[in-house]
């Protein structure tokens, strides 16, 4: 007889829900997307559904509708009356008995929408970073539930009196943050890590770079070194549960004068408008 015990339950293997067989949880074997609503419209929807699907293909998860997957993120949203909504969901392999090369899984979908934090008061003040080794996987360009570093980053960061971790390769440049993407700006020059299979394509990401050019940024997308972060004129990390945050502290070290720097608060402004 196969045994499983949940909690202090003792229950016969063939009759666990299959909840508690997910291949999400047994292996971190799926992929996900977290995006927003802003006023009561949503925002980046086919944006974020490109970058899901192509998660999908890279680990091989075949069989989704992405049209159906839209119509749920819509009806769902619409049906949670949130103006200002976080909608995350996700995609596992399916569910069954442990086993690292089971075939046949009917992939299995879950989605949440809840209300998002208010940013206002992080975008007028600014927040504090740290940087930590990136410990994680080398196709951090998958969009995929295998977390565990980015939440100890993010844990670490937290218990130092930070707000975000960056993560630092082997050679000391930055990659970007446990949840967000990682800019600096030099003198007029915006710079942050070019996309490769290390750095995920950040949606907030794409659109900062639609609007750069328009508060009078000019583009370098090269990876910023540790050292080098705490002499910019400016830093901020977009991600996007909050868009544009302005970053005043970096490694203990106040950047410029410690207040939001005239760029990025020209980038708020601008990112405002783009989401009306």
């Amino acid at each position: 007889m196969q045994l499983a015990i949940v909690g202090d339950k003792l229950i016969e293997a063939n009759k666990l829900d299959s909840a508690y067989l997910d291949y999400g949880t047994f292996f971190g074997d799926g992929v996900y997307e977290v995006l927003r609503s802003y006023d009561g419209k949503l925002f980046a929807l086919e944006e974020h559904l490109a970058r899901f699907k192509r998660s999908l293909a890279e680990i091989e998860i075949d069989g989704v509708d992405i049209d159906d997957i839209r119509d749920k993120v819509i009806s769902t949203w619409q049906k949670s009356g949130i103006a200002n909504a976080k909608i995350y969901f996700h995609i596992t392999r399916g569910a069954g008995i442990r086993d690292h090369t089971a075939e046949g899984l009917t992939p299995r979908f879950f989605l949440m929408v809840t209300e998002i934090e208010d940013a206002s008061r992080q975008k007028q003040n600014g927040i504090t970073a740290m940087t930590v080794p990136d410990t994680r996987w080398k196709r951090c360009d998958i969009k995929s539930l295998n977390l565990l570093p980015n939440v100890l980053a993010k844990r670490l960061a937290h218990k130092r009196g930070c707000d975000e971790a960056i993560f630092v390769d082997d050679k000391g440049g930055i990659t970007e943050g446990s949840s967000s993407a990682f800019f600096a700006i030099f003198g007029n020059k915006l710079q942050t890590s070019p996309l490769a299979a290390n750095i995920l394509p950040s949606i907030t990401r794409q659109f900062v770079l639609k609007i750069y050019k328009n508060v009078g940024l000019e583009l370098l997308e090269k990876q910023t070194r540790a050292e080098d972060a705490t002499k910019a004129d400016e830093l901020f990390i977009a991600v996007s549960s909050k868009d544009v945050v302005p970053v005043v502290k970096f490694n203990e070290i106040q950047i410029a004068d410690g207040k939001p720097g005239k760029y990025t608060k020209l980038l708020i402004k601008e990112f405002a408008k783009l989401v009306k």
